[in-house]
């Protein structure tokens, strides 16, 4: 869940300042207070939909909560995926020209390659890249708040002493919420290893507090120059420019283009689960290893055509007309009909196990 998350609005900190920044800093804690909760619940109950009705990709995971109607997430889902992918190639096409002066489509090129590469190989080492990875995330992310504190403590401290005001931290915290948890169905490939509600619920609550814990720290950070920084399109960057840390900024650079990549190759990953369980169902067989890494191809360079409208437009825009679209057909399913089955298979559980 955290690696799929961070990818090239979150780990740039455009959309910490989009969803949360903007509103305030002390508006911003309680917006991603707001959607830490949300995500926590949506998360804990699509895996426990998972583990009961035995569903591992987001076609058949809605077909149990929309039935014929199914269909109607995957036309949002589309849209979603080719939006986290050009919104990806964006970030590293503005970081690869920033940093060293290349064109942008090198950095697109870059992150192709390797996106390709990992969903070329599968599923089983794809989950092991998008768990050790986020290891190496936290570490850098832990240095790089503690050395902003560092360097700019009396700004940060002058922008929490700033009272707090009326702005929409409530909604922009639900509307956040709403556009990520749309990852959770894609990758429910990952969630097979869960046998007990239990271990749903732990997994829920922790995936969603991992998943935010970065945010808070980029909110933290941004505060150092508030209000100046919410018109950057790299704030992380930004923030980088103005310390004198070279192997600091190279580390968080190699992370986040990791974070990139890992991101396209998870989403991408859920999206060949689900052409697979089709395939299965007709033929009887899954694609090849080959198809795979096609199908990689195919979507990254179409996704790169919409990477040309900028990162600032497309997290705003974008993210967040869709977050209302994924509340009607995700949000409020899950928290109705999904609760419902998930009770009314529990009365007929037990006398099951028995026979």
């Amino acid at each position: 869940m955290q690696s799929v998350m961070i990818g090239g609005g979150y780990g740039t900190g455009r959309e910490v300042i989009e969803y949360f920044t903007r509103h305030g800093i002390w508006e911003g804690i309680l917006g991603i207070c707001v959607a830490t909760i949300c995500i926590a619940l949506v998360f804990t109950l699509s895996l426990e939909v998972s583990r009961v009705f035995k569903v591992y990709d987001y076609r058949n995971f809605f077909k149990v909560l929309l039935g014929p109607a199914w269909f109607l997430y995957e036309m949002l889902g589309v849209l979603l995926f080719f939006l986290v992918i050009a919104i990806i190639g964006s970030a590293a096409g503005t970081i690869v020209h920033d940093e060293f002066g290349w064109h942008q489509f090198v950095g697109i090129g870059l992150m192709l390659i390797a996106v390709v590469a990992l969903n070329f190989f599968g599923r089983a080492i794809l989950t092991v890249v998008l768990a050790y990875w986020s290891l190496f995330l936290y570490l850098v992310f832990a240095a790089y708040l503690v050395a902003v504190c560092l360097n700019y403590s009396d700004e940060i401290i002058a922008s929490f002493n700033q009272p707090l005001g009326d702005g929409p931290w409530l909604q922009s915290g639900l509307q956040y919420s709403f556009y990520n948890v749309t990852a959770i169905p894609i990758i429910l490939y990952a969630a097979r290893g869960i046998e007990t509600r239990g271990e749903a619920v732990g997994a829920g609550i922790i995936g969603a507090l991992l998943a935010v814990i970065p945010a808070l720290m980029l909110h933290i950070t941004f505060a150092s120059d508030y209000p100046g920084i919410l018109s950057t399109e790299l704030p992380v960057y930004h923030i980088f420019n103005g310390m004198d840390l070279a192997w600091l900024k190279l580390l968080y650079l190699l992370v986040l283009f990791g974070t990139f990549i890992e991101t396209g190759a998870g989403n991408i990953q859920g999206f060949i689960e689900r052409l697979d369980g089709w395939r299965m169902e007709k033929k009887g067989v899954t694609f090849s290893r080959l198809t795979h890494g096609a199908i990689a191809g195919v979507a990254v360079f179409l996704a790169g055509t919409l990477s040309s409208l900028g990162i600032i437009t497309l997290i705003a825009d974008g993210y967040g007309t869709l977050a209302w679209g994924f509340l009607a057909v995700y949000v409020v399913p899950l928290l109705t009909i999904g609760v419902y089955r998930i009770h009314m298979s529990t009365r007929v559980l037990p006398t099951t196990n028995a026979q």
